[in-house]
């Protein structure tokens, strides 16, 4: 990781963060701008906990309200706005652009200058030397397609070639998005954005390829200049927007100040420039783990979000059970969990504290007041869940402790350990591997479940607390139309929102909750499929929808994050499914055939248990009482392979269950099955040892039309989950393409760190492993010729052991070194045996040893009694038999000076 610069992106020495954005808003001062300090993360309005744009602090200015701050008249405003946006929060440290923390470099214009000001000194700013000197001929912009105002300002102005200029419609280049043709009336104008060309080193892309596919790594959105000059009003009778210039012009833009330090500093991501850099070396360096691997994603969670949590504790906030308060608690224990699994057992993030505030407490002095309170807060919030973390782990220890490798923990055991002592069960898993033990997970969701349920029976008001508490607000809803097994695109009116339990009126830009559409595109959770993914969209507004569930009544319920605009009941919304989609019903369909080979391979006994079908893949449990061999594994593989390589249609249809059950159907785990089922059939079938094999489902499932859709298919793993129950974890398309490359990859690598050819591992492996065991048995000889020196073999009494009377035994104790605990014993027997002693004392820097012979046994020695004396005076502790005991301790030479009181 670095944080310099190179000369290519600026022609100065590298830029700070610190610098770039005290160079902006010392440029907008020159511009007759007045700065402001950065308003608090707590939002200035209620319709938001946290402040989420740059423009928010000034809405009522954008309104029409005098812009008068601080008693200082000003139609011009700049500010470095720290933001919040926690609806994403999953996405942070997975990938390497999401922060939950934003620091959004704006200038506003409340009905002063407009467009050609805006933009012009954009560019004077960008590429003047004077400030940061970027490379123009590396700079590119956007504009809406009818907006020649803007194109003759960036090419006859600005200089900006006309072939570095998209047009685009109003669905990306107008604010609201489509605001002319669809509305809402009111406010609204075109935007400009400026990206910059970070070179072929980040993406082998074109400018034109951008145009198709507005998604790139190269090309960097580094800033935005929003013009709101209409006011959008009905249209004619022919539908003909009508849209008139606004009196009050304003000028809204923004620059994020992490994406413009990635171009300036030429660094490949967020996490490499100056501010987190170092807070990623020292969680590395607190660790012991590299940032490198797969750790990483950790790494950049923690460094996150600690420069998260800091803000928001310096503005005030506390971490607490409701409101904001939550928000920070969350944001702060998953930063501890990800902790935790990088190995930081104490409390460490507080650590972390004083590198936020010494680089970023300068723009922001509150930091600098409160770091002691903030590292204070951290630290306690870390002991309490670091203590809730210890009763889990002190119990899954003892769990663990007594099962084998291989063995599967319990659902209920998994459960019991989040239901009692707070603990995510995905850390039960991280654990339970370290034991080669895994979690039984369907068990899980079924103690899970049954929980749930009996809260519900025993509610005073049946709550359901599968639909976040919100049952009764449902009551009285009509079912949902579902299209989506045809369509992945639909139209459909709001018919409810929903949260905590009751029906909300409205849903701001930040919100979360809820919604009932009349028509959905959504397949909702069910039968092991999971609920899908994507965005609905509506005049002046958009939103993500996470999940997609539904009641038994049949009313689908969408859980949306409003990402702008305001959603209301009644609104007409454009609905469309995420390309997840496609993954999904791959790995559904490619679920149905494993069974029916499954089936084929093993024979009729196997029965479904249970399903998972998700983008990543396919988890599918069945009856059968042995684990699968590399043949039958190989057979089942082989089995859908030519489903797919045969292309068979793949139809569905809905008929009486009685029909479905006399033409063969088998029914999928999870399902409910009314009068009317829908079938789901492959047109076609395979031949197996002499029997032809089909597959014909009952299921209410997406699936593929044609089964090669599903692409390639491999089996990952097989294990038993439960007494007679086996479970197969497989991958189809591109996600097992991937995998298949990623093992060849990995099988190269270490074939070449071995100096062999892949087809030659097995043999290299093999000879290592034999020159590995002589080298063991070499060794292990010249250590037990060590022992027997230091403990002076040769005889009784010799030097390396010298006999003492002590308590009526004759005692031979010695101290050795470069002895592995498990030599201990035989070292013990050797000195017994040479010294003629009734009691033997062993100790090395890693443990302890006692062995008595039989005879002082039968006169009262009791070895186990003695090693737990002598193991307390050396710093650990132990026990055993009369005759034999050992123990671990970290002070030899005080478990030996303590053998004279041990045994007197």
């Amino acid at each position: 990781m670095t944080a310099s610069a190179s000369s290519s992106s600026s022609q100065f020495a590298p830029l700070s963060t610190a610098d770039i954005r005290e160079r902006y808003l010392r440029f907008f001062e020159s511009k007759g701008h007045l700065r402001l300090a950065s308003y608090s993360t707590v939002a200035p309005d209620p319709t938001t906990l946290f402040t989420v744009a740059g423009m928010q602090p000034f809405k009522e200015q954008f309104m029409g309200a005098p812009a008068v701050f601080g008693g200082v008249a000003s139609k011009r405003v700049t500010t470095a706005q720290k933001c919040l946006r926690i609806g994403d929060i999953e996405n942070v440290g997975r990938t390497l652009r999401h922060c939950s923390l934003l620091e959004m470099l704006g200038n506003f214009s409340f009905g002063d200058y407009f467009k050609r000001e805006s933009l012009t000194w954009a560019w004077e700013f960008l590429t003047s030397p004077e400030w940061l000197g970027l490379d123009k001929s590396r700079l590119y912009a956007t504009i809406y397609q009818d907006d020649e105002e803007a194109f003759t300002i960036w090419t006859e102005e600005n200089g900006l070639p006309a072939d570095h200029i998209l047009r685009f419609g109003a669905d990306e280049n107008f604010w609201p998005a489509d605001a002319p043709k669809e509305g809402p009336n009111g406010p609204c104008g075109p935007c400009s954005e400026i990206f910059y060309d970070r070179g072929p080193k980040y993406g082998d892309d074109t400018w034109a390829e951008y145009a198709e596919t507005r998604e790139s790594a190269r090309f960097l959105e580094i800033w935005n200049n929003v013009f709101p000059q209409f006011d959008r009003q009905e249209p004619l009778a022919d539908g003909t927007p009508v849209l008139k210039d606004l009196p009050f012009k304003n000028i809204d833009t923004g620059m994020g100040l992490e994406r413009i330090a990635t171009v300036v500093q030429d660094v490949y991501d967020f996490y490499s420039n100056d501010v987190f850099a170092p807070i990623v070396a020292k969680v590395a360096e607190m660790s012991g783990q590299a940032y490198e691997g797969p750790q990483s994603v950790s790494h950049r969670v923690v460094a996150e979000h600690i420069r998260s949590v800091s803000m928001v504790i310096a503005d005030g906030s506390q971490p607490s059970n409701t409101g904001r308060g939550y928000v920070v608690r969350k944001i702060l224990r998953r930063a501890c969990r990800h902790a935790y699994l990088l190995g930081l057992r104490e409390p460490s993030l507080f650590r972390l504290v004083p590198i936020v505030v010494e680089r970023m407490g300068g723009a922001y002095p509150e930091l600098r007041e409160n770091e002691a309170k903030i590292a204070a807060t951290v630290r306690a919030e870390e002991e309490s869940f670091l203590r809730t973390l210890e009763g889990g782990i002190q119990r899954l220890g003892k769990l663990l402790s007594g099962m084998e490798k291989g063995a599967t923990l319990s659902g209920s055991d998994a459960f019991v350990l989040y239901d009692t002592y707070g603990f995510p069960v995905d850390l039960t898993k991280e654990i339970a591997e370290e034991y080669g033990v895994s979690v039984d997970e369907a068990g899980y969701a079924e103690s899970l479940e049954n929980a749930q349920n009996l809260a519900r029976a025993g509610s005073k008001y049946g709550k359901s607390e599968l639909f976040g508490g919100n049952q009764e607000a449902l009551d009285g809803l009509s079912p949902t139309v579902f299209v989506g097994y045809d369509d992945l695109q639909a139209d459909g009116e709001v018919v409810a929102l929903v949260g905590a339990g009751e029906r909300l009126k409205h849903l701001p830009a930040g919100s979360e909750a809820t919604v009932v559409l009349s028509r959905t595109p959504f397949y909702a959770e069910g039968g092991g499929e999971v609920g899908d993914t994507g965005r609905i969209e509506w005049d002046g507004g958009a939103g993500v929808v996470r999940d997609t569930r539904k009641t038994p009544q049949g009313v689908f319920l969408h859980d949306v994050l409003v990402e702008s605009g305001e959603l209301k009941e009644g609104v007409s919304v454009r609905a469309a499914v995420s390309g997840e989609r496609q993954a999904i019903q791959r790995h559904h369909t490619a679920t149905h055939l494993l069974q029916s080979a499954l089936r084929a391979v093993l024979g009729g006994g196997v029965q479904q248990k249970g399903s998972l079908v998700a983008a990543d893949r396919l988890r599918f449990d069945f009856s059968h009482g042995a684990p699968l061999s590399a043949e039958e594994i190989a057979a089942v593989e082989a089995l859908v392979g030519r489903w797919v390589s045969a292309n068979f249609p793949v139809t569905w249809q809905e008929m009486p269950i009685a029909d479905a059950k006399a033409a063969g159907a088998t029914a999928l785990f999870g399902e409910k099955y009314g009068e009317t089922v829908r079938v789901v059939r492959v047109g076609g079938s395979v031949e197996y040892a002499g029997q032809t094999v089909s597959s014909m489902e009952l299921c209410g499932g997406a699936h593929v039309t044609r089964t090669g859709d599903i692409g390639a298919f491999v089996i990952l793993s097989d294990e038993n989950v439960a007494a007679g129950v086996r479970r197969v974890e497989a991958l189809a398309g591109e996600q097992a393409t991937a995998w298949v490359r990623e093992r060849l990859n990995a099988t190269a690598k270490t074939a070449a760190l071995l100096n062999t050819s892949p087809d030659n591992l097995e043999g290299r492996v093999t000879g290592l492993q034999a020159q590995l065991k002589a080298a063991e048995k070499d060794l292990s000889g010249l250590r037990r010729q060590v022992t027997q020196l230091q403990m002076g073999a040769g005889g009784g009494g010799s030097a390396g052991a010298p006999l003492r009377e002590i308590g009526g035994y004759r005692v031979a104790a010695v101290q050795l070194s470069g002895v592995e605990s498990g030599e201990l014993r035989g070292a013990a027997d050797t000195l017994l045996e040479s010294s003629g002693a009734d009691l033997v004392v062993i100790a090395t820097d890693k443990g302890l040893v006692v062995k008595a012979t039989k005879d002082a046994v039968a006169r009262g020695a009791h070895a186990g009694q003695l090693i737990g004396r002598l193991a307390a005076a050396g710093g650990g502790k132990g026990g055993g038999r009369p005759d034999m005991a050992q123990a671990g301790i970290t002070d030899p030479a005080a478990a030996l000076a303590a053998l004279d009181s041990s045994l007197s």
